[in-house]
C-alpha cells in the first residue's frame, strides 16, 4: 500500500503519530507501536502527553514497540516488588523535603515525578530531545501560566516528568522557571500538534472510562474518576472541531490509571488494535 501512495505522490507519506494520556492504560499505546514496526513505518513526528510521553520517547530514541513492550512486563512483572519501588522512592522524597524545608506538608501521598521517570523510563532514553531519532513533541501544564506547554527540545527526562506529574499523586517538577503538571489537564491528544509534520496523523485515545462501581467513591478514586472526566470531555471537545485521519481506541476502558501491576491484561485488551490501524490504513492509503 505504501508503493501505491509513492506512485501516487511521487513521495513516502509523512504519516505522524499522537499518544494520550491514561495512565496505565497508556500501555495499549504499545500495540500500536508494534503495528507501526510491523507495516515497515517509521513516524515522521511523535507528540505524547503524560504515558503517552513516556510511551512516545521510547519509541523517538529508536526503541521498537516488542523492546517497549518487554521493558514494561519486566519493570512491572511483580506487583509486590512495584510496590517496593514506589514506596522507596516516596521515603527518598520524603528525607529530601524534610532536609529542604523541615516539613512534610503535602508528602504522604505524593510520589516525586522525576524520581518515577528516572526509575521506569528505559535506560536507552537519550539526555536531550536533540538525540532522538523521531522528532517528539512533549505536552505538559504550566501551573502557574495555566496554560499549555510543548517541549521539543532541551533536557528530555523533566520534561516528561512534568507531563506525567498527576496531581494529588506525583509532585510537580519545576523545570526551566516553570512549575509543570500532567499534560491531560490541557490537552490529553495533542493530535492538533502534528498537522504540520504529516500527510496522516494517527491518535491513539484511551481516555474512555468503563462503568463506575456501586456506592460512594473513597476521595482518592473520585479524584482520579474526575480526572479521567475531564480528559475524555476535552478530547470530545477537540473532535468536534477536528479529528486525526485515523482515531485508534484501545478497548482499556475497564482499566483504571494506577493498573499497572496489570500490564498483561491491559497489553491483551489493546491486541486488536493492531489489525485496526493496518486496515484503516491500507484504507486511507488505496492498499
Amino acid at each position: 500500500m505504501l508503493n501505491f501512495f509513492r506512485k501516487l505522490t511521487g513521495k513516502k507519506p509523512r504519516v505522524a503519530l499522537a499518544l494520550g494520556s491514561g495512565g496505565a492504560r497508556g500501555l495499549a499505546h504499545i500495540p500500536v507501536l508494534e503495528a507501526f514496526d510491523e507495516l515497515g513505518l517509521t513516524p515522521s513526528a511523535i507528540a505524547g502527553c503524560s504515558m503517552g510521553a513516556v510511551v512516545g520517547a521510547g519509541y523517538a530514541a529508536g526503541m521498537r514497540g516488542k523492546e517497549i513492550r518487554a521493558f514494561a512486563i519486566e519493570s512491572l512483572r511483580q506487583q509486590g516488588d512495584f510496590a517496593r519501588r514506589l514506596i522507596s522512592m516516596q521515603w527518598s522524597s520524603m528525607r529530601e523535603r524534610w532536609r529542604e524545608t523541615h516539613s512534610l506538608r503535602g508528602m504522604p501521598f505524593q510520589f516525586a515525578a522525576l524520581g518515577i521517570a528516572e526509575e521506569f523510563l528505559p535506560p536507552q532514553l537519550p539526555k536531550t530531545f536533540e538525540e532522538l531519532r523521531v522528532p517528539l513533541t512533549v505536552v505538559a501544564t504550566d501551573y502557574r501560566e495555566r496554560s499549555e506547554v510543548n517541549y521539543r527540545a532541551g533536557l528530555l527526562r523533566p520534561a516528561v516528568a512534568g507531563s506525567m506529574a498527576i496531581p494529588g499523586l506525583l509532585r510537580p517538577v519545576e523545570f526551566g522557571g516553570k512549575v509543570l503538571i500532567d499534560g491531560g489537564a490541557v490537552n490529553p491528544l495533542p493530535f492538533d500538534l502534528l498537522r504540520k509534520d504529516a500527510d496522516i496523523v494517527v491518535a491513539v485515545d484511551i481516555t474512555k472510562l468503563g462503568d463506575s462501581p456501586p456506592g460512594v467513591p473513597d476521595a482518592m478514586d473520585a479524584l482520579f474518576t474526575a480526572s479521567h472526566i475531564m480528559t475524555h470531555a476535552i478530547v470530545a471537545e477537540k473532535l468536534k472541531s477536528s479529528a486525526p485521519d485515523i482515531l485508534i481506541r484501545p478497548n482499556v476502558s475497564a482499566f483504571s490509571a494506577l493498573d499497572f501491576p496489570r500490564a498483561l491484561p491491559i497489553l491483551k485488551a489493546s491486541e486488536p488494535v493492531k489489525d485496526e490501524l493496518k486496515r484503516k490504513l491500507g484504507a486511507l492509503l488505496g492498499g
